[in-house]
């Protein structure tokens, strides 16, 4: 057969002419309409299944679903097909349609118009393509085709994970065959991509591939592309990782992006769920067993528990080998088919057990960890275990071995350890061959190393002190000459100069016809404690000095505050008024605060009443107190009313005291009219008792003393009635620790309610029965009208 040539046109282009040229264009051409065949079908399918949808919503036939479907979309102004995807989407409820409703939550109206449907329809016709591939590999074209290309990316690989935690290429697309043949395994252990992804089990993204320096798949041809790679599993189990490459670099992606992401890794993980038959080829439940019951150290199968979601929620017990045993004392029948978080709930805890089983069951690869600790409860008292640990999977289960660590081997470790830490050097000197042996920690505190030779004990003269020579020659005497265990401390000179307080303890050892046989003991450091000592004689000398000046301190403000508001005083009869106050200073002197009570006759014939609570203790709030009630006593005599006192009162404490703040409580008494103005400035207001029933009076505003420059205050009058008795307190007399504020004024007032005899008597029975706690001072006053 004659083969025609290609020949130029007039325009001296190339043209193909003849059979070959028609058989090119009519296998393109069915290329095509193959393509557009598989599209037409993907949507066909989609379409079928929102008429099943319809169906079974509107209890109608497949032709009335169809027309009412076309119907639909032509009112809504949509494909069949894109109306058929949101119609899946919301029966689904599913990631995919997780995935597409975030589309539409985190952009904008425009946006949702342009391109919801299309997020929608791309996603649902992958897992349509997905749904009818026969292969991984035809799963990654589609994926590829359907939902990745149109957002830039040019190359997928699915990994399917090994129970070793290996990883084969399962599918891939826009790589080429012989790149896929390169990758088609990688070992346990090789770093990738795809394995971080593996390990850390989350979404791992990579702006460009050259960053990390991993090998990958397709790295010579996309070089300084974008990655991410997303773990796929179900139930807690990681099956695969999937791939997804950029040609340039990527830059961060929105939410929504990240969603569709792990929407197409769940589609894959499906696809990469072993068949059955694979999984009846797995260890064998039994098999298992047999295996754990001939190790010789104790062992546990576990098996993972999922919820109603297929969500990992903990792993069962399912079987223990006889040589477990349980570090809290239960039996094996007990722990034995109970939840792991049921019989050790700590295992979530600082241990990291669970996390470290979940990452076995998920990625498949192995952990061994020496010496971790187990802490198990018994009788709610955490008992921990040291052991060696090893998780293993096997199949769907995994194998906890744990091996108690040896005893002697423990101990022998704990020993050393508190010899480093105690600084603590041992040695053994034989007294028949004269060898002697020391530890790594003595060789460090002589500063010598293991190659120099060891020094006699009863060379300890030349490396000590001479002011210390008495005394190694006394502890030297008794263990040599006489044969006893002694001790001494000492100052040892090192070779670098350096001086070290040293502890020496040395006993003889004999053997078993009474020779001494060899000299035992251990040098200790004890340089820190001897500087502590000393700076703790320092400190004791300091501390004694202010003591004494705080004793001293605190004597002169209690005269003051003494001086000022003697702890008792009687009762005082002015205007038909009877008036009785009480102070109660704080039983720890370091307490003494600024509480101040004042009754006071003015000139124009008015009665002062004020209590008042300075911040702080001590001498400053003592004279701060001083400060204030006189201000207020001088004040007062301008015959301004209890607010305008206030406002005076509280530029003094801004003004003219050392930063004093303070709250207080003002009243005025008018025995011709028997009203009480009152104002407040951060107090707690008073308390009126009328016909036995106590009352607070309101809150009125007021802020308090000398917190800011400028400050008004309100004013409130009370008219008294025969036999009212009006309360004002500190709250001294009321706070606790253990209860709110508003529990203890409630408290206040059924106590203030209590029957008495008389004003006095009612005033001792609140500070006997309002059992405050914090050992503030208390003044109380209390006014009874006749």
């Amino acid at each position: 057969m004659q083969i025609p040539q290609p020949a130029e046109d007039t325009a001296g282009e190339v043209t193909v002419s003849g059979n070959v040229g028609r058989l090119a264009a009519t296998i393109d051409r069915l290329r095509r309409e193959i393509h557009d065949a598989q599209l037409a079908a993907e949507g066909r399918a989609l379409i079928a299944l929102a008429r099943g949808v319809l169906v079974e919503r509107l209890r109608c036939g497949p032709t009335q679903a169809a027309q009412q479907l076309a119907a639909l979309a032509e009112q809504a102004g949509l494909s069949q097909l894109e109306l058929a995807t949101d119609i899946i989407n919301q029966t689904a409820q599913d990631r995919l349609s997780d995935a597409a409703r975030d589309f539409l939550t985190r952009t904008g109206a425009e946006a949702r118009d342009a391109g919801a449907s299309s997020v929608a329809v791309r996603l649902r016709t992958a897992e349509s393509g997905v749904l009818y591939a026969t292969d991984s590999q035809m799963v990654a074209e589609s994926l590829l085709e359907h939902a990745l290309a149109p957002l830039g990316a040019t190359a997928v690989a699915m990994w399917a994970a090994g129970p070793d935690a290996s990883l084969t290429l399962a599918g891939y697309a826009g790589f080429s065959a012989e790149e896929a043949r390169r990758w088609r395994y990688v070992p346990p252990g090789v770093a990738t991509p795809a394995r971080r992804a593996l390990v850390e089990r989350q979404t791992v993204w990579f702006s460009s591939l050259s960053e990390p320096g991993l090998p990958s798949i397709g790295q010579r041809q996309l070089s300084g592309g974008g990655r991410v790679t997303i773990p796929a599993g179900t139930g807690g189990r990681i099956l695969g990782v999937l791939e997804i490459c950029w040609p340039q670099p990527l830059q961060p992606q929105p939410p929504q992006i990240h969603k569709q992401m792990e929407a197409l890794a769940e589609l894959c993980a499906h696809t990469l769920e072993a068949p059955a038959d694979q999984r009846a080829a797995a260890p064998h439940m039994a098999e298992l067993i047999d295996l754990v019951d001939a190790l010789p150290d104790p062992a546990l199968v576990l098996t993972p528990q999922l919820d109603d979601g297929g969500r990992l929620t903990d792993f069962r017990i399912h079987h223990s080998n006889s040589r477990f045993a349980d570090p809290a004392g239960r039996p094996r029948g007990v722990v034995t088919g109970a939840l792991l978080l049921e019989a050790y709930p700590l295992a979530a805890g600082d241990s990291g057990l669970l996390e470290k089983i979940e990452h076995v069951h998920a990625t498949g690869e192995p952990f061994r960890a020496e010496g971790m600790t187990l802490t198990a409860l018994a009788d709610q008292v955490p008992l921990t275990t040291l052991a060696d640990i090893s998780l293993t999977r096997h199949g769907d289960c995994i194998l906890l071995i744990w091996r108690v660590q040896d005893e002697v081997v423990r101990l022998a470790s704990l020993l050393q350890h508190a010899q480093r830490l105690g600084r603590i050097g041992g040695f053994e000197e034989n007294a028949q061959t004269g060898e002697i042996t020391w530890n790594s920690q003595l060789y460090e505190l002589y500063g010598l190393t293991s190659a120099d030779r060891p020094i006699p004990l009863e060379r300890l003269r030349e490396r000590a002190h001479p002011d210390d020579a008495t005394a190694i020659g006394r502890f030297l005497r008794t263990v040599l000459h006489h044969r006893h265990p002694s001790a001494t401390a000492f100052r040892l000179q090192r070779d670098d100069g350096i001086i070290r307080h040293i502890r020496v303890v040395a006993e003889p050892v004999f053997d078993a016809d009474g020779r001494m046989a060899a000299i035992r003991g251990a040098y200790q450091d004890i340089s820190a404690q001897h500087w502590t000592e000393v700076a703790l004689a320092a400190t004791r000398d300091r501390l004694a000095l202010s003591e004494q000046q705080v004793d001293e301190r605190n004597r002169l403000t209690l005269q003051l505050q003494h001086a000022i508001m003697p702890p008792a005083r009687g009762p005082v009869e002015a205007f038909g008024l009877h008036i009785a106050v009480r102070y109660r200073p704080a039983e720890k002197e370091h307490l003494i605060g600024g509480d101040w009570y004042d009754t006071f006759i003015l000139p124009s014939k008015q009665i002062l009443l004020s209590v008042g609570d300075i911040a702080g203790h001590g001498i400053e709030a003592a004279t701060g107190m001083v400060i204030l009630r006189n201000a207020l006593r001088g004040l007062a005599a301008t015959g301004a009313g209890p607010a305008q006192l206030l406002t005076w009162l509280n530029l003094v404490a801004h003004h003219l005291t050392e930063s004093v703040t303070a709250t207080a409580v003002c009243g005025l008494y008018d025995p011709t009219t028997r009203v009480l103005r009152w104002a407040r400035a951060g107090h707690l207001p008073p308390v009126l008792i009328r016909r036995n029933r106590a009352t607070e009076l309101s809150m009125i505003g007021g802020i308090l003393l000398g917190a800011v420059s400028d400050a008004d205050y309100a004013e409130e009058r009370i008219q008294l009635e025969r036999d009212d008795t009006l309360l004002m307190y500190t709250d001294g007399l009321i706070e606790r620790r253990d209860r709110s504020l508003q529990h203890s004024q409630a408290q206040l007032l059924i106590t203030a309610e209590h029957p008495t005899a008389s004003l006095d008597h009612r005033l001792d029975h609140l500070l006997t029965h309002c059992n405050s706690d914090t050992d503030d001072d208390t003044c109380l006053i209390g006014v009874q009208l006749h």
